[in-house]
């Protein structure tokens, strides 16, 4: 059982092969590091965005006042056109499942409507009037009436 076969040892003389390679590349690493200079591996961005290898200049440096910055969505400031009443035309409606869309003659926003909604039996095309209200999904168009 003594004996070792080519195989073997060639598998053996590949391990330690990879194992001094491994090493020696460890060792360069390490060498590099300290011959490195952390200063080469900075990079700076200019006043237009590009990214350059030296400092920028102080004295170009702008004052941003932090009160300013708006983070978000600013909110929609209410028009006296949203509480009153509307003017539209009936983009579509399905007469089947009771429910359509009209378009706002002024905005051009499309609003959902129900037939429950409709004081009188409307049609597509129909040029009607309406007033918003905040449902589930967004403003539904109510108090639906031809013109």
């Amino acid at each position: 059982m003594g004996q070792e076969s080519f195989n073997k040892k060639e598998r053996e003389k590949k391990k330690q092969k990879k194992k001094l390679e491994k090493q020696r590349k460890k060792e360069n690493r390490k060498s590099e590091a300290q011959e490195g200079n952390k200063d080469d591996m900075i990079a700076y961005v200019d006043e237009f965005g590009n990214i350059t290898d030296t400092p920028p200049d102080p004295a170009k440096k702008q004052k941003v006042d932090a009160a300013s910055i708006e983070v978000g969505i600013p909110k929609k400031e209410t028009t006296k056109t949203d509480s009153g009443e509307r003017s539209g035309k009936v983009s579509f409606y399905n007469d089947a499942k009771g429910y359509g869309f009209i378009i706002d003659a002024l905005t051009k926003e499309k609003y959902f409507f129900h037939i429950n909604n409709c004081q009188e039996e409307v049609t597509e095309n129909n040029e009607v009037s309406f007033q918003l209200e905040k449902g589930d999904k967004g403003m539904n168009a109510v108090n639906v009436k031809k013109q």
